[in-house]
């Protein structure tokens, strides 16, 4: 299949017959991945920290310093999280946290390096682009100093939260506070040329137009192109409970699945260089969650053994690894556990 045009992709997002589209993505899928498996990773998510100052009016999960609720996990709240996870089977903690106003550098370099040195068969997939991005700051270092610091340490991923949507108009609505998707990107890439690879994301479903969702994949296809440094794409939909954001916009009403399997086709299509995309039942469910596999999913991402960010806005959607491998398998696909790196541990 020839490369989509940016033209052509909205074409095809507007317009396109949703059986057309995920037929389409499918048959992508099935020739990026023709061994006909479907993988999934047993993890954890540590939010180290609530505290934050940045103050998204769409997250329902920070707190401010002040705040009677805030916390910091210390060492030994995150190895009794870790050694529960390792009990199970998990191999990745991901790892990110609100961004705290008073954490500089050292204060970082020794949590990974703690965090390596006593867990060396986990990964650490760890810090957003936000996070990073505050560090940096607040230490008065540059964005590949603070790679360079956190990978002396033991730092080897990164995932791609914060990216949300990758238009500087939406990011002023939703969270101003969180830098541009200029930002973002060159964080990504900061991170890349320093040979720490990284997940890429996309939130949809508050104030975006449809250009604003392909121009969105466009920067990450493009930045692609340049470093070949993201493993894989996640997109999901906001969810609004308990959050400013909703309070402020009741223009903004809950999407559709409809509207998922459609931005993950287009997003499967679009971008032909990122070699996984992942399933978001977090948001969806499971069994739209096992439909996205038919629209160019070929990830069903974790088994989430804690996740606090969407639970915070209501939404609880959960599945153990013999779920996923039954709903892989009714698919026709072949269940395999991985790790971080798309490394198949395991097929079942």
């Amino acid at each position: 299949m020839k490369r989509l045009s940016f033209k052509e992709a909205i074409d095809l997002y507007q317009n396109a017959n949703l059986k057309e589209i995920g037929e389409m993505a499918l048959a992508v899928k099935k020739e990026l991945h023709p061994k006909n498996i479907t993988s999934f990773i047993v993890d954890r998510n540590i939010n180290y920290t609530n505290t934050c100052f940045v103050d998204c009016d769409f997250c329902a999960f920070y707190r401010k310093v002040s705040d009677k609720d805030s916390y910091t996990l210390s060492k030994e709240e995150i190895a009794k999280k870790i050694d529960e996870l390792i009990a199970i089977g998990g191999n990745q903690i991901l790892f990110q946290g609100g961004v705290h106003p008073q954490y500089k550098i050292d204060y970082y370099e020794d949590l990974v390096e703690w965090l390596t040195k006593t867990y060396p068969n986990v990964i650490l997939h760890g810090f957003s682009a936000v996070e990073i991005a505050y560090i940096a700051k607040i230490s008065k270092l540059s964005y590949d100093e603070v790679f360079k610091k956190l990978k002396a340490k033991g730092l080897t991923s990164m995932p791609g939260a914060g990216a949300e949507m990758l238009s500087d108009r939406v990011r002023n609505i939703i969270s101003p506070k969180k830098g541009s998707s200029q930002q973002w990107i060159d964080i990504h890439k900061s991170a890349h040329n320093n040979n720490i690879r990284t997940s890429a994301t996309m939130m949809y479903g508050t104030v975006e137009n449809d250009e604003e969702i392909i121009k969105h994949l466009d920067l990450l296809r493009t930045l692609q192109d340049e470093t070949n440094g993201f493993r894989s794409f996640i997109a999901w939909s906001f969810q609004g409970n308990g959050t400013k954001l909703a309070k402020k916009h009741p223009e903004i009403k809950p999407t559709s699945s409809n509207k998922y399997l459609r931005i993950l086709a287009i997003s499967r299509l679009y971008l032909d260089n990122i070699p996984n995309i992942q399933s978001s039942w977090v948001t969806q469910g499971s069994f739209i969650g096992q439909l996205a596999l038919l629209f160019g999913a070929n990830d069903l991402g974790s088994t989430m053994m804690e996740e606090n960010v969407v639970s915070a806005t209501g939404t609880y959607n959960t599945m153990n690894q013999d779920e996923m491998k039954a709903l892989i398998r009714d698919i026709g696909d072949i269940p395999a556990k991985r790790n971080t790196y798309y490394d198949i541990l395991e097929t079942y």
